[in-house]
């Protein structure tokens, strides 16, 4: 099965597309683009995602994937650049699936020590790419744009739970 790069976007105003893969003047912060989409990934978090069970965090997050496959692959066609670090889209839908089954892990630590560690280890994993993360992308087009930040985020979750578990079973607390 190939991945394609769906098609609607090339048919949106250029700048059109280029604003929604950038997050607007987010991607164009100079230093770090990232953590500034990542950021503006936990505050989109937190408005749509944060009461949301798992069932409807991933299907709401699949249709953001769609999204921002779709519009990443466009800008960076009409860019001309392979990943570029202004498109911070990837980043910001990635976020919600750091946090998949959230109240399970708020059972364990606050909120805000949730966010902490899931927004650093999301940038560790997103920056350093290690395991399988940084093979995504080489995906065509917007898919290695896109994959390798959920593939990012899923590495962060899965630590997070584990470190959720590992503070139950030994009574620690934070």
């Amino acid at each position: 099965m190939q991945l394609r790069q769906p098609i609607w976007p090339r048919f949106l105003p250029r700048q059109m597309v280029l604003n929604f893969a950038t997050l607007g003047p987010i991607g164009l912060i100079r230093k770090a683009p990232g953590t500034w989409g990542s950021v503006a990934g936990l505050l989109y978090f937190t408005l749509f995602f944060y009461q949301l069970d798992v069932f409807f965090t991933l299907l709401f997050g699949a249709v953001g994937i769609y999204v921002a496959v779709a519009l990443c692959g466009e800008a960076e066609f009409r860019l001309g650049k392979r990943d570029p670090g202004e498109i911070v889209l990837d980043e910001f839908v990635a976020i919600p699936f750091c946090f998949l089954g959230w109240y399970q892990l708020t059972a364990v630590a606050p909120p805000w020590a949730i966010f902490l560690a899931g927004f650093g280890l999301f940038r560790l994993f997103d920056i350093w790419k290690p395991l399988w993360i940084g093979k995504l992308q080489s995906l065509p087009d917007g898919w290695g744009v896109v994959m390798d930040d959920i593939a990012a985020a899923i590495a962060t979750c899965l630590t997070l739970h584990i470190i959720g578990a590992v503070m139950v079973r030994t009574g620690g607390s934070f």
